[in-house]
């Protein structure tokens, strides 16, 4: 095919979240409702919209429909760790809180339904914040070690190696084998797309024993699902290890906030946190089902916003280049959502730049914790849509589950594993070429 031929953009595909595509590039491009909902699904956006953005206070309360915080937990809204409905971020310093940035904790061992077991003092992640009375279980610090390297064409490079020290703990030690996983919050945009993805679409693009032989074997994760009480798909969260976005939304609650609800209604307190387990809380439970509905709504509606600059020249490169590295083969352009209870969701061409699926990345980027059928060497394929915004919506440009890249070009020397023969295939670019990746990234 004539290289002219192939820079050629392809039609239509700058809507991103296809024809219910926003067209916003401001920090509040993540902040959008699909086009086309009903007026019902527009009025429950708004309140959900509110519930979560809006702090919730310490029980009891004159707030009685907001009340309840905690007693321990990671941030005060929702909209602390999605700032803007965007992405979280490493802590700056001790004592920098409420960023999006968590730790998930674990020992060796599964549930009954497959999940990981949780620590016996500390509980499935650290919560570093408390309401008056109660004390924080930790506080953690990040150090960074600087690695440098050059490119085959000699223009030098630096990646950042967190070390986390957890100081202070409040209710004794740790698990002898505890196992930590740092994360970082993402960007909301198009949950509700992905949802709906058939999941025999997903399965096609699995590989588990890399039978084509391309060294790229995804497979899917099986989760837990609350809500549905059964074993389904994993999609979300950087282990997938979450099937739907309401079972995700009121697992935050209870986990980063401290907020109960019907399908969690115990707080989240261990045997060791006597304070925790006897502080007031605010109800049973202490976000209403109606309400938390709203929050479900919310978080499926947020639209994605377009593309920019996808027919320049220099982004049109760096999108063959991305094909031709092999990114393509997890970060898939596009799929087709089936049949959705939201009908605008129903039948959209959308282009979200992921598989869906599991995929060892390598020894550098391991956490070292399973979770279900992940291993503690597999992440799930990140969405790339409106990775370009994060700088304008959140004010910087931290990537990866724990945000130790400070920008693109790091995240792609990040990758092993499976990605490996793409990050060598990014290395041996020269300049004006890597530039070019970074660019049609930059667009997404």
């Amino acid at each position: 095919m004539p290289e002219d031929e192939v820079l050629q953009p392809e039609e239509g595909e700058e809507l991103l979240g296809g024809t219910l595509t926003v067209f916003d590039a401001t920090p509040n491009a993540f902040g959008h409702q699909l086009p086309g909902l009903s007026t019902q699904e527009g009025l429950d956006f708004f309140t959900g919209r509110s519930f979560f953005n809006q702090n919730w206070v310490t029980a009891p309360s004159s707030t009685a429909a907001r009340d309840g915080l905690g007693p321990l937990f990671n941030s005060r809204a929702c909209g602390g760790c999605h700032f803007q409905d965007g992405r979280g971020r490493p802590p700056f310093q001790l004592g920098d809180l409420g960023t999006g940035f968590l730790v998930r904790l674990s020992i060796p061992g599964s549930g009954s339904h497959g999940e990981p077991l949780p620590d016996p003092n500390y509980g499935g992640q650290f919560q570093d914040d408390a309401i008056q009375g109660v004390a924080p279980e930790v506080a953690i610090d990040i150090q960074y070690i600087e690695l440098t390297g050059y490119f085959p064409d000699g223009e030098a490079y630096a990646l950042r190696v967190p070390q986390y020290v957890y100081q202070a703990l409040a209710y004794g030690s740790t698990h002898a084998d505890i196992m930590y996983s740092p994360r970082v919050a993402q960007q909301m945009i198009g949950l509700g797309l992905l949802e709906y993805v058939p999941e025999s679409d997903v399965l096609s693009r699995a590989d588990e024993f890399d039978a084509d032989g391309d060294g790229i074997s995804g497979r899917p994760n099986y989760v837990w699902d609350a809500h549905h009480q059964q074993t389904m798909l994993g999609r979300y969260g950087w282990k997938a290890n979450t099937a739907s976005l309401y079972h995700q939304t009121a697992g935050a609650f209870l986990g980063d906030m401290g907020i109960t609800t019907d399908l969690f209604p115990n707080e989240n307190c261990t045997s060791a946190e006597v304070d925790c387990q006897s502080a007031t809380n605010g109800g049973t439970p202490e976000i209403s089902t109606i309400d938390l509905e709203k929050v479900v709504l919310y978080t499926k509606t947020l639209a994605v916003p377009a593309r920019r600059n996808w027919t320049a020249p220099g982004v049109l490169a760096g999108k063959q280049l991305f094909t031709q590295s092999g990114c393509v083969k997890c970060h898939t352009p596009k799929m087709q959502t089936g049949t959705s209870d939201i009908a605008v969701i129903s039948n959209q061409t959308i282009r979200p730049y992921t598989d869906l699926l599991l995929h060892d990345m390598g020894p550098a980027l391991a956490d070292n914790r399973p979770d279900f059928l992940a291993s503690g060497t597999e992440w799930r394929t990140p969405p790339l849509w409106g990775i370009g915004l994060i700088p304008v919506v959140n004010g910087h440009s931290f990537y990866l589950h724990d945000g130790r890249a400070r920008n693109l070009q790091e995240a792609i020397l990040w990758h092993g594993g499976e990605a490996e023969n793409a990050r060598l295939a990014f290395m041996q670019l020269n300049a004006s070429q890597r530039n070019q990746l970074i660019r049609f990234l930059e667009s997404l």
